[in-house]
């Protein structure tokens, strides 16, 4: 959108602000937010942000330092079984800064800083500056580093494998083919995974404009076709025609096996492409064709496992070799048992296909799973917080922090190598929400009474906040100035604080550096910087990053006047290693052999009992094997919500709006909810061996049988049942998914490997509480 063709409106007066759902005016009257307007340049804006508005001084907002009961009264390691159902107690800032200083020495003198646990995942600002997760790290490397983490919920798996494969992992998740050139050239766009229109609406760090669904109906208008592989019929954009192959979840890699399978058999398959630009087909063919473990990889092979035909498998690799084809395959598919699996196999079929490389074909990574994936933009680099250096070598895969906290001094595989779990006695937290993205909530639970200190910096009573000993109450977007700054998005925009902290909230910023000062490093951690300093520097740096790459920003003065700026972006689409496709001997990967590895030799020298082969295989899932008598039948697919982004906003208008008699849906197919005698509108438990949560049921054929859909998001309310199960009343579906690593090698999360079972509750429904705040005892 060029920046004569933005939209006026009656708003364009009013301040701005940015969110990880998109850019806004704010209106606010005598000091209170009262409406967010959408931004003039944004095609396609989304309502979540607006839930914000009741909520920023709600009963659920924490308003001044908390400190829990037990934990005041006794000091560390006490009571830790209480958390998440004990009072807090309202105290100072001073005095919840000294103890925080004293523990935080403590617990260094005592343990060493390998005792200090990090976390801090999440998306908690869209501000360069006032990026949670970079304050603390910044902090705690001021104090001698702590145990990090690596890797995220979203794609851990496709983290790890890429490097092997491609060469890189950034470059080829943000740097993909964008989706101008889907628009001007693919003819047939094969998702596995789908392009989900709910997931567009959000853009880590921000965004000025929501422009993917635009550009996918684009391609459809120019004639393009659309094929959705998933369980869930809206899992692919509507308003694209898209034909829906209704695959059993978990079965995607035996899918993309036997288009291998089809297109060898047929050949079908480019080999000059190969030979040029990859390494290690033949160990692969011979494996697909049965030649290597006597199973052919065939279309009824992977009929039997997928339920899509076997004719229907046939016919769609044909298509694929017969049409510039984008290969889609979505960020859930990592989130499985062996996630690395179906991007390895989706890499090594486009490489067949001979396609990458060329406008509108090849392979892509989570096209739909957010605003700024194939977005057309200039490649550039932003200066972001400095961090330091941690002086502590110990990290921990994301998913694997209940392992950590149950099994310190233990041994982990990861990437090919030998780890040993720290002992953690601290956890520090800011930003992000475990109790959201962990899974095996019950597990969680156990794992996190283990720190003797949790310290969390909140604005509100969510989980983590109930479940922490000392929280520090921190501002929001709209209660301090920012800018978004982010490299994956064409727009910066001044974001300004409307409105005053609630109660005693303080920005994250301005609580590290006076904790800093009771631990005499406050000039390590400010450097003699405020707040405003810093994002002058972040700016002007920033800047002078884009002039060297021939992009001129405006100076900052002009870009506050304005409020905002648009970068020009390249006239040509971008196209993923284009460059090494040009010449592969100029421009090789950055893998072993500097092509598209097939066949991983790093891998394949991998120790044997880290059970890794060196080409994508399939391997079935363990919930399919460790349920052999069906005592759970039905596959739960706990995809992203529609109304917020993760579990933010979920105590909100928006969110609210979303749930059935204050709970989250189920959805489930007509013949499975007969089956049950169930009906629509009927309270369900939702159930396994791990928990239960509690949703209100839609009966509907958008899912396949055999499945149901709960978004994830609910903040969890629990209560134990007689038994001693977790039972979510509000509906967290994480309470269900088993905690086991995708494989010993990428150990991300794999959510979506989870069976269940679904019946009607018949008892009195429970009161909600999770949006309740706890007793506050003052003093």
């Amino acid at each position: 959108m060029d920046e004569k063709t933005i939209l006026s409106s009656t708003y364009d007066n009013l301040p701005l602000t940015s969110t990880h759902w998109g850019t806004y005016r704010v209106e606010a009257v005598d000091g209170k937010v009262t409406a967010l307007h959408p931004f003039g340049a944004d095609s396609d804006p989304s309502p979540i942000g607006t839930g914000i508005v009741d909520v920023l001084d709600s009963p659920a907002r924490i308003k001044m330092p908390m400190v829990r009961k037990s934990w005041l009264e006794h000091g560390p390691g006490v009571a830790t079984d209480k958390r998440g159902q004990e009072p807090f107690v309202q105290v100072s800032w001073d005095e919840a800064e000294t103890l925080v200083a004293s523990e935080l020495s403590r617990v260094k003198t005592d343990f060493g800083n390998k005792a200090i646990f990090g976390g801090s995942y999440g998306w908690a600002s869209a501000g360069r500056f006032h990026h949670a997760q970079s304050q603390l790290h910044r902090f705690l490397n001021c104090i001698g580093g702590y145990t990090r983490s690596v890797n995220t919920y979203s794609y851990a798996a496709a983290e790890v494998i890429l490097p092997h494969v491609l060469g890189n992992f950034g470059g080829m998740m943000y740097g993909q083919t964008s989706l101008e050139s889907v628009a001007n050239s693919t003819e047939l766009f094969v998702s596995f995974g789908g392009f989900p229109a709910r997931n567009c609406q959000i853009a880590s760090g921000g965004t000025g404009d929501h422009s993917q669904v635009g550009l996918m109906q684009k391609a459809r208008q120019r004639g393009a076709e659309f094929i959705s592989v998933s369980p869930i019929r809206s899992d692919m954009l509507e308003r694209v025609d898209a034909e829906w192959l209704a695959a059993r979840p978990g079965s995607d890699t035996a899918i993309l096996l036997a288009l291998a399978h089809c297109l060898l058999a047929e050949n079908l398959h480019d080999t000059d492409f190969l030979a040029r630009y990859s390494s290690g087909f033949d160990a692969f063919a011979a494996y697909v064709t049965g030649q290597s473990d006597g199973v052919p990889k065939s279309a009824e092979w992977a009929a039997s496992l997928s339920d899509i035909p076997a004719a229907t498998i046939r016919t769609l690799a044909r298509r694929m070799a017969s049409s510039r084809t984008m290969l889609s395959v979505s960020w859930s598919l990592t989130r499985q048992d062996h996630g690395e699996q179906p991007y390895w196999a989706a890499i090594t079929l486009a490489t067949m296909l001979g396609q990458i490389g060329l406008p509108g074909g090849g392979v892509g990574f989570g096209y739909g799973a957010t605003n700024s994936v194939g977005m057309q933009r200039q490649m550039l680099n932003f200066a972001a917080l400095p961090q330091g250096k941690n002086a502590v070598d110990d990290f921990i895969p994301v998913a694997r922090i209940s392992d950590m906290l149950l099994n310190p001094e233990t041994d982990f595989v990861y990437d090919g190598g030998r780890y040993t779990y720290p002992d953690i006695r601290l956890v520090y937290w800011a930003g992000g929400n475990p109790f959201h993205h962990h899974q095996d909530l019950q597990r969680l639970v156990s794992a996190w009474q283990k720190p003797e200190t949790v310290i969390v910096h909140e604005w509100c009573w969510n989980t983590l906040a109930k479940h922490a000993d000392i929280i520090l109450p921190c501002t929001t977007h709209l209660e301090r100035p920012d800018i978004m700054l982010n490299p994956r998005d064409p727009f910066i925009v001044m974001m300004e604080q409307v409105v005053p902290p609630v109660g005693e909230a303080r920005n994250d910023y301005d609580i590290f550096a006076n904790i800093a000062r009771h631990m005499k490093v406050e000039d390590s951690f400010t450097e003699g910087r405020d707040m405003h300093a810093w994002q002058e520097w972040m700016y002007e740096t920033s800047r002078d990053m884009a002039a060297e790459k021939g992009v001129a920003l405006p100076d900052l003065d002009s870009l506050k006047q304005k409020g905002w700026v648009k970068i020009d972006v390249p006239d040509k689409p971008h196209i993923m290693i284009e460059d090494f496709i040009d010449d592969p001997v100029v421009n090789p990967l950055n893998t072993a052999s500097g092509k598209i590895e097939i066949v991983s030799q790093t891998i394949a020298n991998f120790d044997d009992d880290m059970n890794c082969s060196p080409h994508a295989i399939w391997r079935e899932p363990s919930e399919w094997l460790g349920n052999a008598d069906d005592k759970f039948s039905l596959h739960l697919i706990s995809n992203q919500p529609q109304t917020k982004l993760h579990s933010q906003l979920d105590h909100g208008s928006h969110s609210r709006a979303g749930k059935i008699n204050q709970r989250e849906p189920v959805t489930m197919h007509p013949d499975d909810a007969a089956a049950r005698g169930l009906h629509d509108g009927d309270l369900v438990q939702v159930f396994n061996d791990r928990g239960i949560c509690l949703g209100v049921l839609v009966v509907s054929d958008d899912v396949r049988p055999d499945v149901v859909q709960m978004a994830t998001g609910a903040w969890l309310d629990p209560m134990m049942t007689a038994d001693g199960k977790l039972l979510c009343k509000h509906g967290n579906p994480n309470v269900l998914t088993h905690d086991l690593g995708t494989s010993k090698m990428t150990q991300g999360p794999a959510a979506l490997s989870c069976l269940v079972e679904v019946t009607k509750y018949n008892d009195a429904p429970p009161s909600m509480t999770a949006f309740d705040p706890p007793e506050i005892i003052t003093r």
